[in-house]
């Protein structure tokens, strides 16, 4: 407290309660009206931020927009990438299409050729055959040797063991064939050709198979009397006769002409073995 407070001029005049009320109205009526400006203004104001509002909606679309185009590009760029691709297979497979190309048409010309090979050689194969054939046939027609079904009569060169190979077999022309048979009085092929080189100390096998293995194979452009003949192939023959020289063979044949002597071109031979 002052020390002038006790002293009744130096107190502050209290105010009254209406003059308070007063003032408080007064101050409460500036307030409002002040609180009314400032709303005013507000809502002057707040038309901007309004507008200020709608740029985030703005921008979303916008990124939006971005993203849906960054999507477009990203699929075109893989459906190129992707024809790329088949562009790049498609041509792969054209290439390999032109090289197995190639190579089927090098293989059909390689086949083509040993085709052709094949048939030039069976076609000299052939034409020598039939040289041969005919070499024996003409040998036969000029030969000094005659036969028959039932006898013969023949000139030869052989000498020696083939000589008395050659004797024996024409002294059984007229012999009866029987399949089996050895001798003396019936044959079967490979049994006329077996007791033939018997005579001469020659132990032959029995079957006409293994005796067109049994000598040394020789061409029939070269035959000498008492060469084993034989029909088939050899180690598979089925027929045997013995080369009695002038292009003449004897052989028991078949059961209905027996033993004969004929001509190579008769009845033309696959091959012959030399024994002696």
């Amino acid at each position: 407290m002052s020390h002038t407070a006790h002293i009744r001029s130096h107190r502050k005049p209290r105010r009254s309660a209406s003059t308070i009320a007063m003032r408080t109205g007064v101050a409460g009526g500036v307030l409002s009206t002040l609180a009314v400006a400032g709303a005013s203004g507000a809502a002057h104001a707040a038309e901007p931020v309004t507008q200020t509002l709608e740029l985030p909606t703005l921008t979303a679309d916008l990124a939006a927009q971005v993203a849906q185009s960054a999507d477009v590009t990203q699929q075109a760029a893989a459906s190129y990438q992707l024809q790329a691709e088949r562009d790049a297979a498609a041509a792969k497979a054209a290439k390999q299409a032109k090289a197995d190309l190639a190579d089927a048409k090098k293989k059909a010309a390689e086949a083509k050729k040993k085709a052709e090979e094949a048939a030039r050689k069976e076609a000299a194969e052939r034409a020598s055959r039939t040289a041969e054939r005919t070499t024996l046939s003409a040998s036969a027609d000029t030969g000094s040797s005659t036969a028959t079904g039932g006898g013969s009569t023949s000139t030869s060169t052989a000498t020696g063991s083939a000589a008395a190979v050659v004797s024996f077999v024409q002294a059984q022309v007229g012999k009866a064939y029987v399949s089996g048979a050895t001798g003396p009085s019936a044959y079967d092929c490979s049994g006329l050709v077996q007791a033939a080189f018997k005579q001469v100390g020659i132990s032959l096998p029995r079957v006409s198979q293994a005796q067109s293995t049994a000598g040394t194979q020789v061409g029939l452009d070269n035959l000498q009397p008492g060469d084993i003949l034989y029909w088939g192939g050899a180690g598979s023959a089925y027929h045997v006769g013995v080369y009695v020289g002038g292009g003449m063979f004897v052989g028991a044949q078949n059961s209905s002409t027996g033993v004969v002597q004929k001509s190579l071109s008769y009845d033309p031979p696959s091959g012959a073995v030399r024994v002696l």
